[in-house]
């Protein structure tokens, strides 16, 4: 026989905690829930598409209490919500693109000179795009970190695959304050040992994985775009030090031929043929061009080491990063627009996500409706003890019994499922949405890239040529000192702005042909 004594303590206990009051405690010092900080549980990162409904949502009446008071089989006096697994996923869930990149700007001031010799790739050990494209997707710290949320996923997947816990639960009924005796009738008093199982006969769990893994897919396809738009970035980032390095044999060309220009101006001089102001102006053009040098090397030490960073090389090294590549175009040309949109609408991965996204909210509309009707709990009571010795009888032990199943008489999920059956249409129409707009980045970017490669052909075929006779003539007129300094400098001016234009022309070009590549999604120039 159990002690009624501690009984009654156990009692007053559980009352004790039950009870409303005031509690006395350190006040959370987490932020609210929709100030997400890193390191928190749930995830800081963009929304997943399709993920509109109540993913892993539990079943209706999930939160009420089961009571029941009477003597005999029972069931337990607890939340129903303790016996369904911990199964609700992070609110918010998703892999959000990589911030963009800014373009350096490339020196702005000073004369540029057409170099005499052509541009090379650069070192042989330098590195190349495509080495850095393959660093970038396995060294880059923001991808590693947000490659992270698909096993965290996944782990969502095992959760959602749980099966409730059973509930093994004890008490004791009718104890009395005392004793029981004839003039105080009462009891008899009973002691219960049971065991509560919840039964899923509508499928919810299965619904839920379901869910988990869609999330899964979802998510992988989200991270694939990263992965492609920070591979927009390692673009951005090369060239601008493909920019700088070749901006620096600009401005080299630029100090030389300024410099022989000073020589030629000061033997004018001294011939009388050029006055002081001449030689005054000549010099300040060559200082001009000295200090857009130290602004273009400077700018190089920058560039490699905002490269440096995407691909996680350490600061030491970033100066030293060398790079192999050529900003001239030198590929075919690309297919025609309409096979680059159908490419585009095959591999892009952001509208594989989307995709993936409908079977998601598809997922979601099913468990919704398999969290129309509650668990089914049965009960098995092996074990009852009903204390007859204050009658001067023999106590009795026996078994019970049970099944409680909710009645869906008033709450079947009906806004849950018409929750999930809007979005299953929102989707849809977002999917519609993205595929036009993915069709409005190629086209754009393609027109981008015909419209440069026109600049550059034109600025070849007539531009360059009639600047370098035009220089020449005017440099021979100059040193035979049948041309004065002021029409020289204007003459030289022109030549530096179209240089300047030139140069520009063949930089928007090589970053329309990368960015070609990521409207579409795939590597289709080099």
């Amino acid at each position: 026989m159990v002690p009624q004594r501690r009984i009654v303590v156990l009692y007053t206990l559980a009352a004790c905690a039950i009870a409303p009051g005031v509690c006395r405690a350190q006040g959370p010092t987490i932020g609210p829930a929709h100030l997400l900080e890193p390191g928190s549980m749930a995830s800081s990162l963009g929304p997943t598409p399709g993920a509109g409904a109540n993913p892993f949502g539990n079943a209706p009446g999930a939160g009420a209490m089961v009571l029941s008071g009477r003597p005999g089989p029972s069931t337990p006096h607890l939340p129903s919500q303790v016996l369904i697994p911990p199964t609700m996923a992070p609110v918010g869930r998703g892999i959000s693109a990589p911030r963009k990149l800014p373009i350096t700007k490339v020196p702005v001031y000073g004369p540029l000179e057409l170099p005499d010799a052509a541009e090379t790739e650069g070192p042989a050990d330098g590195l190349s795009l495509d080495a850095a494209i393959e660093r970038l997707v396995r060294q880059n710290l923001d991808l590693r970190a947000k490659a992270v949320n698909i096993p965290l996923a996944r782990a969502d997947v095992l959760t959602a695959g749980l099966r409730a816990n059973p509930i093994l639960y004890a008490d004791g009924q009718l104890v009395p304050y005392g004793r029981y005796n004839r003039s105080r009738a009462g009891g008899p008093t009973q002691y219960d040992l049971d065991i509560s199982h919840p039964f899923d006969l509508t499928g919810k769990r299965q619904a839920r994985t379901r869910v988990a893994e869609s999330t899964v897919s979802v998510l992988e396809a989200q991270f694939q775009d990263a992965v492609r738009l920070q591979i927009d970035n390692l673009y951005t980032a090369f060239i601008d030090v493909l920019a700088a390095r070749e901006t620096i044999r600009y401005a080299e060309a630029s100090v030389a031929g300024l410099d022989r220009v000073l020589d030629i101006t000061r033997l004018l001089y001294r011939r009388a043929d050029a006055r002081r102001p001449d030689v005054d102006r000549i010099r300040v053009l060559g200082e001009a061009a000295a200090l857009s040098l130290d602004e273009a090397q400077e700018t190089l030490r920058h560039t490699r080491r905002v490269l440096a960073a995407l691909l996680n090389v350490p600061p030491a090294q970033a100066d030293a990063l060398e790079v192999r590549g050529l900003i001239g175009d030198e590929a075919p040309e690309p297919p025609d627009l309409d096979e680059l949109v159908r490419l585009a609408q095959a591999s892009r991965p952001d509208l594989a996500a989307y995709r993936l996204g409908l079977g998601l909210a598809d997922a979601d509309e099913r468990l919704a409706r398999a969290n129309r009707f509650g668990d089914v709990y049965l009960l098995y009571q092996p074990y009852t003890f009903q204390n007859l010795q204050p009658f001067g009888l023999k106590s009795a032990t026996s078994f019970a019994l049970g099944a409680t199943v909710p009645l869906p008489v008033y709450h079947r999920n009906q806004g849950g499922i018409e929750r999930a059956q809007l979005n299953v249409d929102q989707t849809r129409m977002e999917l519609a949405g993205w595929e036009h707009r993915v069709a409005a980045e190629v086209t754009h970017a393609a027109r981008e890239y015909a419209m440069s490669r026109a600049v550059v052909r034109e600025l070849e075929r007539i531009g360059l040529p009639a600047a370098r006779s035009m220089r020449g003539d005017t440099l021979r007129l100059y040193t035979s000192g049948e041309l004065d300094a002021l029409a020289f400098l204007k003459a030289q001016r022109d030549y530096n702005e179209l240089a300047r234009q030139y140069r520009d022309a063949l930089l928007r070009h090589r970053r329309s042909m990368l960015s070609l590549n990521t409207a579409v999604g795939l590597r289709i120039l080099p």
